[in-house]
């Protein structure tokens, strides 16, 4: 085991008990102390980026997207450690309490999990989501980024461990590996002794690779096969925009949708329509032969296309017959992220939302706001496509544990 790491872990475990007995005024000022910092740091982190950035000229696309940082991403990072700072604090909750037989008080209070590690790809912000979703809860945390984001990750990093220290708090709380390799990643991955969780972030690849070799426990966060089903009864204008929206705003992340389905009832009328403004916004089209029959454009879909995650301008469309054909498909083939119908017909829209087996079910709305943003927790640690533990955007509540406490007055068993 390599003797860094095992010190970085060392490091964590005692930083997370000195992390659990913050108080919530505190660790919301410090919150609040990290964003003023990354933007008083905004001209460093920029330059690291750029660093970043004139090595990424063989990435593809998608990828660099994710890379950039902007003045206006990096004011966004600082809005959702505000937004952190303003959430309820989880630690010390009691979920349920109550007096056995034997008259014990017994409680179930919410406990910080303790040691994080993040394992995750080119997305700087995720460096600060994860430490400020941590830092609240109680938790401390060890990141390991991927090789294209180094510099910017250590930049943003290393400003808010000057915080910490600045503070008077151990700044081991929050920790980043300057290794990136796949042989320290994989030791990370049985850091049992050290490491509490372990939940990587990125595509299938990471994931899978991730769930597979590690013996520290994992929470899986899902690549995004997401679906948007156009029903018989669904406005014209509302299939177009959010269909448009849910593809082409940010094509390179997991909440953007990757398939159309079309009631065949309506797809002489609204599937032209729909490609129209698709193929407007640079998409590419790949469909069954009935899709094809009625917008020549599209470009034959393969078996392989219906499970593909894009993140890219590319969507594939499918003509089905009704709303159970629509539910029946997307359960087949999607990664359990995000759905939605498009709809004004209530009674398919709730069967819809009580069939598809995913993480977030949408009725009218884009899967685009499948975020800890949008959902009002200031930011999220991952979207958890699995059932264990959390489920969909995971936020503050979903890094914590449970303990019992027990008061008694002398009680003993007979």
């Amino acid at each position: 085991m390599n003797e860094e790491l095992l010190t970085i872990g060392q490091n964590a475990k005692t930083a997370s008990f000195e992390i659990s007995q913050l108080g919530t005024a505190k660790k919301n000022e410090v919150l609040l102390a990290f964003a003023d910092a990354l933007t008083a740091n905004q001209e460093a982190i920029l330059a690291a980026n750029d660093k970043d950035m004139a090595n990424s000229s063989s990435m593809p696309q998608k990828f660099v997207d994710r890379l950039k940082l902007t003045a206006k991403r990096i004011e966004d990072m600082a809005t959702g450690l505000k937004q952190v700072a303003a959430l309820t604090d989880p630690i010390g909750n009691i979920d349920t309490g109550f007096k056995n037989d034997a008259g014990l008080i017994i409680e179930k209070q919410r406990v910080p999990i303790g040691v994080i590690a993040m394992i995750f790809e080119a997305r700087p912000n995720v460096s600060v989501d994860a430490a400020a979703l941590t830092f609240k809860s109680g938790n401390a945390v060890i990141l390991r980024g991927g090789k294209e984001a180094l510099n910017t990750n250590l930049a943003l990093v290393q400003v808010l461990r000057d915080v910490l220290k600045a503070q008077g708090i151990n700044e081991n709380i929050i920790q980043i590996l300057h290794d990136t390799s796949h042989e320290t990643a994989d030791q990370l991955m049985h850091l049992n002794q050290y490491v509490d969780v372990l939940i990587p972030r990125g595509g299938a690849g990471l994931i899978n690779a991730v769930l597979k070799n590690s013996t520290v426990p994992v929470i899986e966060t899902g690549a995004g096969n997401c679906h948007i089903y156009v029903d018989e009864s669904a406005q014209a204008k509302m299939a177009v925009d959010i269909t448009v929206n849910a593809k082409v705003q940010r094509p390179s992340v997991c909440n953007a949708a990757e398939k159309l389905l079309v009631n065949a009832k309506v797809a002489d009328k609204l599937l032209p329509q729909i490609a129209e403004a698709l193929e407007d916004n640079g998409v590419e089209l790949r469909g069954d032969d009935k899709a094809r029959q009625i917008v020549s454009t599209i470009k034959p879909a393969t078996d392989e296309d219906w499970s593909t995650e894009y993140n890219d301008l590319i969507m594939a469309v499918k003509i089905v017959d009704n709303v159970d054909e629509a539910i029946a498909h997307i359960n087949q083939y999607s990664t359990g992220h995000s759905e939605a119908i498009i709809t004004d017909n209530y009674t398919n829209a709730r069967k819809f939302q009580q069939q598809i087996d995913s993480a977030c079910v949408y009725v009218n709305a884009s899967t685009r706001f499948t975020d800890g943003f949008e959902f009002g927790f200031g930011a999220e640690i991952g979207i958890s496509t699995q059932k264990l533990h959390a489920r969909g955007p995971m936020g503050l509540a979903e890094l914590t544990s449970s303990k019992y406490v027990i008061s008694g007055t002398g009680q003993v068993r007979q």
